[in-house]
Formats: C-alpha cells, sequence, structure tokens
C-alpha cells in the first residue's frame, strides 16, 4: 500500500527544485549584466543603459512611428476560439529588435514586415533619433527581411584613435583598413585593380598619418614592395618615411632628377611586366592571380606630389632645366597610373590642394580613389572629390578645419552612395620604427625579381598591349 505521506510525485513534487534552478539562473544572469556594467567604461555604460530603454520602449515607439503592420485575418487558434461570432480584432504586428551596444551607442537589427522595410526605417531615421536621444541614426540592409540601424549618441569623429599594427600577414593584400565612419563602423577600400590613389588636405591633418598605416599592414607581406619620392626632405634619414626606408627597395627626396630616374625605372618595370605577364603567370592581369613573393604588388608613393610636377616658369637655363624635368615626371607618372593597373603598380600621391598644378588632372582624373582631409576653399574641395561634393554639404572637407577633426577624413566610399568622413587614427612613430626594422629582410626590387626573361623583351610590343 503507498504509503500517504510520501511525496508527491512529478512537476508537482519537484516544485521547489524548479524553484531554485530558475532563481538561479536569474541570480546567475543578473550578476554576469551587474559585473558587465560595473567593468565598463563610461561611455559605455551610458551605452548599456541607452540599449535597455531602446529595448523597453520599441513596442510603443514603433506604432507611433508607423512602423508595424495591421494584420486582419485571423489566426486559426483565434477561429477557434472566437465562440461567440464577434468579430475577431486584428492584429498590430512589431518588427522584431535585437539590441547590441558600443561605446558609441547602439546597433539594432530589425525583422522587416509587409509594409514596413529598409525605406520606411529610413524615414522614420530622424525621429529614431530622438526617441533614442542619438546624435545620428542610419539605417542599412543587412540582409534580405533585416536591417540594420546603428544609432551614435557620441560623434566618433570626435574621438582621436590610434592604431598599433600587430606585424601580422594581411589576410587580404590589397585592402587598406582606413579607420571608422560617423557611425564607428570599420572603412576599408579594396585596392584591387586601382591603379592610383590622391590624398589631400592642409599640413598636419593626417595625410602622412593615413599612410603610415598602409605601411605598417602592410609591410609583414613579401607579396607588397614599396617605393617612396617625398618632396619634403632632400635625404632618406630626414622627415616622415626615414625610418620606413629600410623597407622600400628606392627613396628619393625632392630632387627632380633623381625623381626622374625613380619614376623611369618604375617605368621600365611596368613595361617589362607587360611583355612578360603571360610567360610568367600565365594570365593577362596579374589580379587574375593575386600579388606573390616573386610578382609583388609594387606601391610607389610621391608625398608632396607638386614638388615633382610644378610647372616652373623662367627663361634661365636652370630654370629651363626644372620645368623639363617636372613635364617629363608629369609624363612618366601618367604612364604608371593609365597603364600599370592590369601589372602590379600603384601609385598614390599626396599633397595640400590637388589642383591641376600640384597634380595633373591627366594623372589626378584617372585615379579612382581620392581622400582629402580639411581644406579651405571650396575649389580644393571640388579639386580633391569632384564636382559631386557640393551636392553633400555635410561631408565637404572644408567643415573640417577645427582641431577637432584632425585626422579626419571624407572620400567617396565604393560601397555606398556620395560621400562620408572618416577618422583615421594615429600610428605612433615608435609602432611604425618597429614594423619597419622587423619587415626589412623582405625588402627586393621587383625589376630584379623578373630575372633572365628581362633580355627576351619586346618592350615596344608591350606598350601597344598595354594601350
Amino acid at each position: 500500500m503507498k504509503d500517504p505521506n510520501a511525496p508527491a510525485g512529478g512537476i508537482v513534487g519537484n516544485t521547489p527544485l524548479v524553484v531554485v534552478l530558475v532563481l538561479a539562473v536569474i541570480v546567475g544572469w543578473t550578476v554576469w549584466w551587474v559585473v558587465r556594467y560595473l567593468r565598463a567604461d563610461t561611455m559605455t555604460r551610458q551605452s548599456i543603459r541607452q540599449a535597455v530603454r531602446v529595448r523597453w520602449g520599441w513596442k510603443r515607439l514603433a506604432p507611433m512611428l508607423k512602423l508595424s503592420a495591421t494584420d486582419k485575418t485571423p489566426t486559426a487558434l483565434a477561429t477557434l476560439a472566437n465562440t461567440n461570432g464577434k468579430p475577431i480584432k486584428p492584429r498590430i504586428l512589431i518588427p522584431a529588435l535585437k539590441v547590441t551596444h558600443d561605446a558609441y551607442g547602439v546597433i539594432a537589427r530589425a525583422q522587416c514586415l509587409p509594409g514596413v522595410g529598409l525605406e520606411q526605417f529610413q524615414k522614420a531615421a530622424p525621429h529614431l533619433a530622438d526617441a533614442w536621444r542619438c546624435t545620428r541614426v542610419a539605417v542599412t540592409q543587412d540582409r534580405p527581411g533585416q536591417v540594420v540601424i546603428r544609432g551614435v549618441r557620441l560623434d566618433p569623429l570626435k574621438f582621436p584613435t590610434k592604431h598599433r599594427p600587430t606585424g601580422d600577414v594581411p589576410d587580404e593584400t590589397a585592402r587598406w583598413d582606413l579607420g571608422v565612419d560617423e557611425y564607428a563602423q570599420p572603412v576599408s577600400v579594396n585596392l584591387t585593380q586601382v591603379p592610383g590613389v590622391t590624398v589631400a588636405g592642409l599640413p598636419g591633418f593626417g595625410k602622412t598619418s593615413l599612410v603610415n598605416r598602409l605601411l605598417s599592414d602592410w609591410a609583414p607581406s613579401s607579396a607588397v614592395q614599396f617605393a617612396c619620392a617625398d618632396g619634403k626632405v632632400s635625404a632618406a634619414y630626414e622627415g616622415d618615411y626615414a625610418d620606413w626606408v629600410q623597407r622600400m627597395f628606392a627613396f628619393v627626396g625632392d630632387d627632380l632628377e633623381e625623381a626622374n630616374k625613380l619614376f623611369g625605372h618604375l617605368v621600365e618595370l611596368r613595361r617589362a611586366r607587360s611583355a612578360s605577364v603571360r610567360s610568367v603567370l600565365g594570365v593577362k592581369s596579374m589580379w587574375d592571380v593575386g600579388p606573390s613573393d616573386r610578382w609583388p604588388l609594387v606601391v610607389l608613393i610621391i608625398d608632396k606630389a607638386h614638388t615633382y610636377f610644378r610647372d616652373h616658369k623662367g627663361s634661365d637655363p636652370k630654370t629651363k632645366k626644372l620645368a623639363a624635368l617636372a613635364a617629363e615626371n608629369a609624363r612618366l607618372v601618367e604612364d604608371l597610373v593609365k597603364k600599370g593597373r592590369s601589372v602590379g603598380l600603384l601609385v598614390i600621391l599626396t599633397t595640400q590642394k590637388s589642383t591641376g598644378d600640384a597634380i595633373p588632372t591627366f594623372i589626378r582624373d584617372v585615379c579612382p580613389v581620392g581622400l582629402s582631409f580639411a581644406q579651405k576653399t571650396a575649389e580644393a574641395a571640388v579639386a580633391a572629390l569632384g564636382e559631386e561634393i557640393r551636392e553633400w554639404p555635410d561631408a565637404n572637407p572644408i567643415n573640417l578645419q577645427d582641431p577637432t577633426y584632425v585626422g579626419v577624413a571624407s572620400m567617396n566610399h565604393q560601397s555606398q552612395p556620395g560621400f562620408t568622413r572618416i577618422r583615421t587614427p594615429y600610428v605612433a612613430d615608435a609602432d611604425a620604427a618597429r614594423i619597419a626594422k622587423q619587415t626589412a629582410s623582405l625588402t627586393a626590387d621587383p625589376y630584379a625579381l623578373l630575372g633572365p626573361r628581362l633580355g627576351d623583351l619586346d618592350l615596344a610590343k608591350a606598350d601597344t598591349e598595354a594601350a
């Protein structure tokens, strides 16, 4: 016979244990959040509180902003439960929202509904910014049926950042990590099949640091080789690239004749590569197989480009010689930019104002990637970024002259329309020197890597094919 005093079995009998387990989970989750909150910095704590407000207020806010849908078709369960014959009330559907946070604000992912998609969320963005207490809100498509809502409480462009290179070989040889945009999202540009890049801006606003990051990130790869013409200095041990000279197969200062020899050497390399690309790589374009140790991507940095292209006025012999050298330099660099893309030559030109007298338009206008730090005049902004920048006043670099925006540049991003502003990080000189020293052994002259094949090249035929 069953003992009447025995405890009841099943769920009822285990109720205290279930309650204990549930309470343990709740306490554990609460402790985890409290510890996470306390360990966060002040900015992140504000974002955590902001994310909580966004989650709790979403079901009320969404219908107010017309981000909800009305479903008038009753569900099967509602139909079966309707025993009194009264009309079944339509359901109000609210897009599911998942919210995360970072130091600058919140990132929310919302599921779209019939009639509530990307367009509707973008239209509501200004109102979401007000409701969520954000400086700005952007809405983009994450994948079909889902949008990402990025809200920043603080302007990421106003906070200087630093980049400490790791010395690791980059995963993608031709991807240039630039920094973060005005929504604190990472920005990079793919330089595959890109013949040239122009970087403009006032002195001291970040041009050299931008190039420094490229050198720091790409130098660990033996599939990249560097050359530099620095118009600010007269000798290799001077200026911003003194540490990097050991990682460059060629370097010249402000001597136009020496620069002419370097550019001429690279044109010979271009012609040799154009003639041998099929026999060496088995393809018409180096980018079909990608850079390698024996056929590296060659990056030519021309800093203070106006030094080498400026039109010298005067009738005395010295001035005439300088004018002839400048004209020849422009012709040689034009050859590299217009014909070097398919064989793996990339030219990066930096100057204060990329007007036609600083970078000849026949060079500047075939460089598909352009960035500009602060500019003083609308003319300089248009020269750097094109006429379209007039239609994007918020991104115009003439608005970046405040010292707060040192390190901030405007650019025409490859993956989205119009222009965006980016905060580029500062790379410390000590870190740049460390990477340069660690990678110095990887330096090689790409012309020499072609080896004995050079003796059999038909350079005239190479020019014809490249054109």
